[in-house]
């Protein structure tokens, strides 16, 4: 079933408690998918990068030698960023098997993520100027305070809670995606895909990698491919909606904007509030109300409708 949040204030300076807003409306459908919780967040561009790094799944702690494999992988991604030519400005565990990097770094990023994914079970799970992207196993109130995103600030953000059913539950089959290997692109998803396999060997001929099972993960791919070629976030939205064939209702972020599509059977459900300071946007209703606490009106996108936002 799954639940998709976002949420973009029109004021984009940065100021705005991202973490916990994002946080009670994706707690607020936790009944929607009980299996994990992600978040990608938005603060304002700034010139290094930034690099999120999975190493290991929660899970995998209870092995008695896991903590030490870990550091070694962690040791392992430190030199393999310096290998790609990056410079570490900082860097810091935000859990035993994540870890953040900040990097002075202005060449390939494909380079630098398949340097970083050398090591064994590494996986980059976000890299941009302003992309931070979250996820882990439980529902929204378990990863935000573990991950202490209650205070994030930031300008824009969506959000997914997970029921998993056609991919395992673990960390990398969470939503939601950043498209590998673009600047500051991610996606959530809820629907099927019904042309997955076709789009995934394409996309695969093309040079990408997965790092999934899960379909959402082409579409991340597909926006990013596309707009890597001149299109822009609108039209590169609307052009999926010709050539993914499916049922299903996705949000895309990029460093300065959040778009949302339906397909043309419009199944699967989405709410949508405007207002002077923010647009929300949510599978059901009362998450968006966790956030407003005033009377307001919302409504929900037509069919094949492609709407985007900028901060």
């Amino acid at each position: 079933m799954c639940g998709i949040a976002g949420i973009i204030y029109r004021n984009g300076d940065g100021a705005h408690r991202i973490g916990r807003d994002l946080t009670r409306m994706l707690q607020s459908m936790k009944h929607r998918g009980p299996d994990s919780t992600g978040y990608a967040l938005y603060t304002v561009p700034r010139e290094e990068l930034i690099l999120r790094v999975k190493l290991a799944d929660s899970h995998d702690l209870d092995d008695i030698d896991a903590a030490e494999d870990i550091r070694r992988r962690r040791r392992q991604a430190e030199a393999r960023i310096r290998a790609a030519g990056a410079r570490i400005v900082s860097s810091e565990d935000i859990n035993p098997y994540t870890f953040a990097a900040t990097l002075d770094y202005a060449g390939d990023l494909k380079r630098l993520a398949d340097h970083v994914e050398s090591v064994p079970r590494a996986e980059v799970l976000s890299l941009g100027h302003a992309l931070e992207i979250v996820k882990d196993l439980g529902d929204a109130g378990t990863v935000a305070r573990s991950y202490g995103l209650d205070g994030y600030m930031g300008s824009h953000g969506i959000g997914h809670v997970r029921m998993a059913t056609e991919s395992d539950v673990d960390i990398s089959n969470a939503h939601p995606y950043w498209a590998y290997p673009f600047s500051d692109v991610a996606v959530v998803h809820n629907g099927q895909l019904t042309n997955y396999h076709h789009w995934r060997r394409r996309l695969e001929a093309a040079g990408h990698r997965f790092a999934s099972d899960c379909d959402s993960e082409i579409i991340a791919v597909y926006l990013a491919e596309r707009m890597s070629q001149g299109d822009s976030l609108e039209a590169a939205m609307v052009r999926s909606l010709e050539e993914l064939d499916g049922v299903f209702t996705y949000i895309c972020v990029t460093e300065d904007a959040l778009g949302v599509a339906k397909d043309e059977l419009a199944a699967k459900p989405l709410v949508l509030y405007e207002g002077d300071d923010m647009i929300a946007l949510a599978s059901e209703e009362m998450a968006i109300r966790t956030v407003i606490d005033r009377e307001i009106e919302t409504y929900d996108p037509y069919e094949s409708q492609v709407m985007v936002w900028k901060r």
